[in-house]
């Protein structure tokens, strides 16, 4: 949100006589020298005197103290100064009494989130010790840490964070009060632990994030199905790196620095179907035949479990339920190389291939076979446009059904593969053929 309406917004609390800085993240943010995503304000004035002082804005969280102004570069939250009464439910207050600023940042999550700043005088003001926290690098509870994770266990998810975003330490004392509170993340909503579990995964430090979660038995509440990956061995000729936990570990190193959402957990859920697979056939090898199928499976209950959205999940599930289908690339039909590389989803199935390899055997010919074809088949558009369709065949005295399918996908079969060009060339072909069609539409013909 834009820092001008932020300033206005504070210009225009002070001209009425009132206290107004900009408070948490932004100052934060400002301070380490990077663009603040949003900017808040906190300001001695009450709710309703905010209401009458801005001609729009919608009471979000008034009981609060919580105001959005709607300005013309944004909106932007004013929150009055407030201290907060117990917490019953985990994640908010019974009640709110009104404060000054120092009141209002010793209840605030972290030190470095404690800070605020004056934009007319151009002054941090800093009662807990944030400034300090951030040339240490530091992630440092307000207060007794415990206490603080008690009150938000959302808190438990933003401290690893915080840490994996800004590539810092976290305080001793706060992280042995964040191991002895993980079982309680679970009285947070799914959708809340889905968007810092989202944010720690997009980063590009989210090795580190990944590993906080697994070390802090954050990750073994959220994803019990990973907890089975570990000692879960595989064949050393095709996997010398360790067991299934090891090698998604890996996989995740591997990631360039920016990844779409649906990739990263792709690579994370792609192999989760091995351990409820893994057999040893007769000649003494490890096996987790249809694995792919049982990942899919499961990554779809995770993420509806998570509420994550149709639009995340149609992107996701496709990529790990046919990440094995990589492997035939050599042997496939010119038709089903096309038809695989239009897929919607087919480049972050490639990243998913590529660091499934390197964090394995180490192969990566197909990954090579594939970006040669695209520079091939990048002339034309990889699914042209049908030569014949189903007005044809009812135009040809066919009568709508089954066949339908099966003909209409036989013909682009041919149209892909180059045998069949133009629209006369198909419908003699189906006049010559069809009888001869027998395929199953779900497969190439």
């Amino acid at each position: 949100m834009s820092e001008a309406a932020a300033r206005s917004i504070v210009e225009k609390l002070r001209t009425k006589g009132f206290e107004a800085l900009y408070a948490g993240g932004c100052v934060r943010d400002r301070l380490l020298g990077l663009e603040p995503h949003d900017y808040d304000v906190a300001t001695s004035a009450r709710p309703e005197q905010v209401e009458a002082l801005f001609p729009r804005t919608v009471p979000v969280g008034a009981q609060f103290g919580v105001i959005v102004v709607l300005e013309a570069g944004g909106e932007i939250q004013v929150a009055t100064f407030r201290g907060d009464g117990t917490y019953h439910d985990g994640r908010h207050p019974e009640s709110v009494h009104y404060t000054d600023a120092k009141g209002d940042a010793s209840r605030r999550d972290f030190t470095i989130n404690g800070l605020f700043y004056d934009p007319i005088g151009e002054e941090t003001l800093d009662f807990v010790g944030g400034r300090e926290d951030l040339k240490k690098r530091l992630i440092r509870a307000i207060g007794n840490p415990s206490e603080r994770f008690a009150e938000d266990k959302l808190r438990l998810l933003r401290a690893v964070r915080f840490a994996t975003t800004l590539g810092f330490a976290i305080d001793p004392p706060t992280w042995s009060a964040l191991l002895q509170r993980t079982p309680e993340i679970h009285a947070v909503s799914a959708e809340r632990i889905r968007d810092e579990f989202c944010k720690i995964l997009l980063s590009p430090n989210r090795l580190r994030g990944f590993d906080l979660m697994d070390e802090s038995g954050l990750l073994r509440m959220i994803l019990p199905e990973m907890e089975t990956l570990k000692g879960c061995d595989q064949p050393p000729d095709f996997h010398p790196e360790g067991d299934v936990f090891v090698h998604t570990r890996l996989m995740i190193s591997l990631l360039p620095t920016i990844v779409s959402l649906p990739l990263v957990l792709s690579v994370l859920f792609h192999d989760l179907g091995k351990p409820p697979t893994r057999f040893v056939d007769e000649t003494g090898r490890i096996r987790f035949n249809g694995h792919e199928g049982v990942s899919a499976e499961m990554s779809l209950r995770i993420m509806k479990r998570l509420r994550f959205s149709n639009e995340i999940i149609d992107d996701v599930i496709p990529a790990v339920r046919l990440h094995m289908s990589f492997k035939d690339v050599p042997n496939m039909r010119v038709a089903t190389l096309k038809r695989m590389m239009a897929r919607p989803t087919f480049d972050d199935e490639l990243e998913l291939h590529r660091v499934d390899c390197l964090a394995s055997h180490g192969m990566l010919d197909n990954h090579a076979m594939l970006i040669a074809k695209r520079e091939e088949f990048g002339r034309a558009p990889l699914i042209p446009e049908p030569l014949v369709t189903g007005h044809d065949l009812i135009a040809l005295g066919w009568k709508s059904g089954k066949r339908f399918a099966e003909v209409l996908q036989a013909v682009q079969t041919r149209q892909l593969e180059g045998a069949l060009v133009s629209h006369e060339e198909a419908l003699a072909w189906i006049r010559s053929s069809s009888s001869q069609i027998t395929c199953d539409p779900s497969r190439e013909c």
